[in-house]
């Protein structure tokens, strides 16, 4: 929470610190190929570990009798994504794959997702007593999404997918004699066109791709942040009190509706990577 002037940080330190990674270099240097978010990879890794066993313990603990409530959400969810994938992808050989591929980066997005309803504070707090004892730089983000560098790593992971079936289905050469070939046409002329419009095509689905979860979830983490500081600038006053009580009911209400946004965002990224492997499938 934010402290009130004089004893804390002001509101845009508070925000400034709140969105600084936890990583191998300062923050505001020069862009470097080297850095790594080490908050972003650690909280994406135990996640996405988590959501693998939970769906383990789903289906070793599945029966064929009456399911429990967990075994029932989750064959729910496989059904939803198993017809999606029915829907879009029609290569029986492929689905083996890619829905369970699908399957997976639903829950696991939806969980990176989901750590924006923690308390903004919460883990950050608990990092500050820890980082001086383990001589690491007090900064933690918790939501993996709202960082561009772990969306893009997933939306470049997708477009790897597509290019291997693209390779797989259609064969190297077919691959290749489509890049030049469409979407103009076969004439010699229109080669460098096609195969510009391609590159374009992929490097826009890529990057739209990624920064869709990335836009929407930095954009909901900041909206906590701000709700944060009417908490943060109470006093014992009828103006202090009033934003505490704005406080309490902001936060509920966003984080009411933030349910749906991340359970969207999610559904939206699974959808875009079955679209995106489903074309890759056909021909043009």
């Amino acid at each position: 929470m934010a402290a009130p002037s004089g004893t804390g940080p002001t509101a845009g330190e508070y925000i400034v610190h709140h969105l600084g990674f936890l990583q191998n270099r300062k923050p505001n240097n020069v862009v470097d190929f080297g850095v790594f978010n080490f908050d972003s990879l650690f909280w994406a890794i135990l996640l996405g570990v988590l959501g693998c066993f939970f769906l383990w313990k789903a289906a070793r603990k599945a029966t064929s009798g009456v399911p429990g409530r967990f075994q029932a959400a989750v064959e729910i969810l496989v059904e939803m994504v198993d017809s999606q994938a029915k829907g879009i992808v029609h290569n029986a050989q492929s689905r083996k794959f890619v829905a369970p591929l699908a399957l997976t980066v639903f829950v696991w997005i939806f969980l990176m997702n989901a750590m924006d309803l923690l308390p903004v504070d919460l883990i950050p707090q608990i990092w500050h007593g820890v980082a001086p004892a383990v001589g690491a730089p007090d900064y933690m983000r918790v939501v993996p999404t709202a960082d561009l560098s772990i969306t893009m790593g997933l939306s470049v992971a997708v477009l790897l997918v597509c290019l291997f079936y693209n390779i797989k289905i259609k064969g190297l050469g077919g691959w290749i004699h489509e890049l030049f070939t469409a979407p103009f046409g076969a004439n010699p002329v229109l080669w460098p066109f096609n195969f510009l419009m391609q590159v374009i095509e992929f490097v826009a689905k890529t990057v739209s791709h990624g920064m869709r979860l990335f836009g929407n979830m930095y954009a909901g983490e900041l909206i906590f942040m701000l709700i944060a500081l009417l908490g943060g600038a109470w006093t014992l006053s009828a103006t202090g009190i009033g934003l505490a009580i704005l406080h309490i009911i902001a936060g509920s209400a966003w984080a009411i509706f933030h349910i749906l946004i991340i359970t969207l965002q999610a559904f939206v990224f699974m959808m875009l990577t079955l679209v995106y492997v489903g074309q890759a499938h056909d021909a043009h």
